[in-house]
């Protein structure tokens, strides 16, 4: 979900898997030997859509174009910044330069020029092209000049951008040919990845096949290291009692299990990596006009819940509290930004903002104020296991006895895309994991335009925010932490959004091994076996 890798949590949503990793488990993985030929079968939660880098906020989207396209900078497993597309790296928060590597070559052949790269990073930066990396990866209005004969690129920010050089180095880059015809991006590729697009059936699965002559990252990668799969499939299981079965009998070789089935998984000593995640995160869609835009509606309906409980069912006991926005080992930050900051469970409390608030229980026990009754539309994703589902059924018990209607609605990946991040739809209020490995990257989510010009699908505005992130972008890296905290703990006291529980999603492999990078699996570290 590297996901950002802004991403929902567990290959659910927003821009991509970014986790922190650890490793653990596979007695048998240290000995086996590398194989050769074979093909590598990852089972992926949903199907990923338009599989254009640069239009997506999905992170299994990010996972599949991890294994087709490059950015000019690699995060290795231990969170390191390593040479990417780009051999050198430098800058500032106004300034970042970039020096390619040399041979660098797309799908079809033909080289990758600095001025490709320039072109990624101006289309990104243009509002008008409506990307949704525009302010994750490159930010509003930054301009890429190149030197094709030094390959180089220099980037100029319209506004100071803490995390700069490693934001803009993180954008996958887009080869001369799918620039110019994105269509063909939509279900093929045009990339540097190690892999290119030999098949895409939507909804069951997608064929990718290596590029024996890709030989340029990340970081220390080597041309023909043993073990490296000829061919991947990337099949969609979106039940993951299925998925889970599917790498025990050995159909599968790679599949993140967020829900109980881990702990069969786990029993049996697989394999495995682990990625820390946001789980639960309640958000409220606070567009003009809906009950949720009002803060004393939103401040009684999370005081009516027990956060802690609802933690407890959404992880089956196994998370922990949330204590900033950035996903758990990432970024440089660490301050506790939530502790304190949401309103306390008080069902009682809750019941008397609504009455100030003029909304009145009515004889059917609903609340209704100027002739409208309280009533929410909650969205979950379906994707993330079974815990979802009883997680939303204790926020309608507890909303119901509030005296608001709650409609439940279980959406796919693809409706969170189109309804929520999209704007296409109704909703209220969700549980909607975002995964992000840098402050800086929250911002778009935070603030701003909303869809379908912006990444703010749930309209909110906080003056205070973007007050404290002005101020925390204008200083470079960890220096700007108690700036960027500042900023959250606004968006807490508002109760723009309650986030309360992270989980920890292992990744198994069986007859394979892999490591993370941001929560994803790098596809230059998988090793088949024999």
């Amino acid at each position: 979900m590297r996901s950002v890798r802004t991403a929902l949590a567990a290959g659910v949503l927003v821009t991509g898997l970014a986790l922190s990793a650890c490793s653990s488990g596979d007695q048998t993985a240290g000995t086996a030997q590398a194989a050769e030929g074979k093909t590598l079968t990852m089972a992926i939660s949903a199907d990923p859509g338009n599989l254009d880098p640069q239009f997506t906020s999905l992170s299994v989207t990010m996972q599949v174009d991890w294994f087709l396209y490059d950015s000019l900078v690699g995060i290795s497993p231990d969170g390191k910044q390593v040479p990417g597309l780009a051999a050198t790296f430098e800058g500032n928060s106004t300034t970042a330069k970039y020096t390619l590597r040399k041979g660098v070559t797309c799908a079809d052949g033909s080289p990758l020029t600095a001025s490709t790269v320039a072109e990624n990073i101006n289309f990104v930066g243009n509002p008008a092209s409506k990307s949704t990396r525009i302010g994750v990866f490159v930010p509003a209005g930054a301009k890429a000049t190149a030197d094709d004969a030094t390959g180089t690129v220099t980037v100029t920010a319209a506004a100071p951008d803490a995390f700069l050089v490693r934001n803009v180095g993180g954008l996958h880059i887009v080869c001369d040919k799918g620039m110019k015809d994105r269509t063909i991006l939509k279900q093929s590729s045009d990339g540097t990845g190690m892999y290119k697009v030999a098949e895409a059936v939507p909804g069951d699965h997608y064929t990718l096949t290596r590029r024996k002559e890709y030989a340029w990252g990340p970081g220390d990668f080597k041309q023909g290291q043993a073990g490296l799969p000829d061919k991947v499939v990337l099949k969609v299981v979106s039940n993951e009692t299925t998925a889970a079965n599917l790498l025990l009998s050995g159909q599968v070789n790679i599949v993140a299990i967020a829900g109980p089935d881990k702990q069969r998984l786990q029993a049996q000593k697989t394999f495995q990596r682990e990625a820390g995640t946001p789980l639960g995160e309640l958000w409220f869609n606070q567009k003009a006009g809906l009950p949720t835009a009002d803060l004393a509606v939103r401040t009684a309906l999370t005081q009516a819940l027990d956060l802690t409980q609802l933690g407890k069912v959404l992880t089956s006991g196994t998370g922990t509290p949330t204590t900033r926005l950035v996903a758990p080992g990432m970024g440089p930050c660490s301050e506790d930004t939530v502790t304190g900051n949401l309103p306390a469970h008080d069902l009682d409390a809750a019941k008397a903002g609504l009455d100030a608030a003029g909304w009145k229980a009515g004889s059917d026990g609903i609340r209704e104020k100027a002739g409208t009754k309280l009533a929410l539309v909650f969205y979950y994703p379906t994707s993330l296991g079974p815990t979802m589902q009883s997680g939303a059924e204790l926020f309608q018990k507890a909303w119901t006895e509030l005296g608001v209607k709650v409609s439940l609605k279980p959406v796919s990946t693809a409706e969170i895309s189109t309804v929520v991040l999209a704007g296409q739809g109704t909703w209220h209020a969700g549980l909607i994991p975002l995964t992000v490995s840098l402050p800086s990257q929250l911002v778009s989510f935070l603030s701003g335009t909303t869809p379908p010009n912006g990444s703010n699908f749930s309209g909110i505005k906080n003056p205070q925010y973007d007050a404290a992130v002005r101020k925390a972008a204008a200083v470079p890296g960890a220096d700007g932490c108690a700036d960027w905290a500042t900023g959250e703990r606004t968006l807490f006291k508002q109760v723009n959004l309650v986030p309360f529980v992270n989980a920890t999603v292992p990744i198994f492999g069986k007859g394979a091994t892999f490591d993370l990078s941001e929560g994803s699996v790098l596809p230059s570290s998988i090793k088949m076996l024999g």
